[in-house]
C-alpha cells in the first residue's frame, strides 16, 4: 500500500494510543497546521500522534491550470462552488487508508480524530462520515460539504461528535457554505456543533483554545 506522505508527531515518552489526523488546504501542505501542536497546549504526557499528511500536486483550474498542492481540482469559486468530485472523493479515499494505518499501528479507530481546513476539510468531511468504524470526531475548519448529496453516512460515525468553525468574515469560503453544511449535517440526523469567529479564512487564538478543550474531551485527555 502506498500512502500519502505525512508530517507526523509523536508524543514524548509516551507511546500513542489515539492519533489526529489533519488535512490542510488548497496550496499548502503537511507542515501548515503542525506548529499549532504547541499552541494547542495538551497534557504534557497525552499519548496523541498527530498526522499531517500532503496533498498531491495538480492543475487547478480557477488558479488559472497552475500546478500546486490540491486535495481536488476546483472550476468555480462562490457559493455554489464547482469542483472535481471524482477528485474529492479520491482523496478521501486516500485518508481512510491513513485511518486503516493508525488502527494497524494499534490505535483503535474510536481513538482517531479527522480535521481538515477549507479543501482539507471537504476531504474529511467524506472520509469520517463514511468510514465504516466509529471515529472519535471530526472538526471541520473554515471549510464545506460538497458530497452532502452523494455521500453514504455510515451509522457508526452518524452521531461522532462533529465540531465546526468558521469565520464571520471569510471571503473564500462563505460562512453561508458552512451553514449549508450544518444543515445538511442536520437533516441526515448528525449532531453538528457550530461555532464562528469573528475572522477571515484563517485560524485565531480563542478558535485554537476552543480545538484543544475539544481534543481534550473528545480523546478524554
Amino acid at each position: 500500500m502506498t500512502y500519502l506522505s505525512c508530517v507526523e508527531l509523536e508524543p514524548e515518552n509516551v507511546a500513542a494510543s489515539a492519533a489526529v489526523i489533519w488535512l490542510h488546504g488548497l496550496g499548502s501542505n503537511g507542515h501548515d497546521f503542525e506548529a499549532i501542536v504547541p499552541e494547542l497546549e495538551m497534557p504534557a504526557d497525552a499519548p496523541v500522534r498527530f498526522v499531517f499528511p500532503h496533498s498531491p500536486s495538480m492543475p487547478v483550474s480557477v488558479n488559472g491550470g497552475v500546478v500546486m498542492p490540491a486535495w481536488y481540482d476546483i472550476l468555480e469559486m462562490g457559493a455554489g462552488r464547482r469542483l472535481n468530485m471524482d477528485q474529492l472523493i479520491h482523496s478521501a479515499g486516500q485518508i481512510t487508508a491513513l485511518i486503516d494505518r493508525e488502527v494497524a499501528r494499534g490505535i483503535p479507530s474510536e481513538r482517531i480524530v479527522l480535521a481538515g481546513f477549507s479543501q482539507g476539510g471537504a476531504v474529511a468531511y467524506h472520509a469520517a462520515l463514511s468510514y465504516p468504524h466509529k471515529l472519535a470526531g471530526l472538526l471541520a475548519l473554515s471549510t464545506y460539504f460538497p458530497t452532502s448529496d452523494r455521500i453514504t453516512i455510515t451509522e457508526s460515525n452518524r452521531t461522532i461528535p462533529l465540531e465546526i468553525m468558521h469565520g464571520s468574515y471569510d471571503p473564500v469560503v462563505l460562512p453561508v457554505m458552512g451553514e449549508a453544511a450544518v444543515e445538511a449535517l442536520e437533516a441526515a440526523g448528525c449532531q453538528p456543533n457550530w461555532r464562528t469567529y469573528p475572522m477571515e479564512h484563517q485560524v485565531c487564538m480563542p478558535q485554537i483554545r476552543d480545538i484543544s478543550a475539544w481534543l481534550k474531551q473528545v480523546l478524554a485527555l
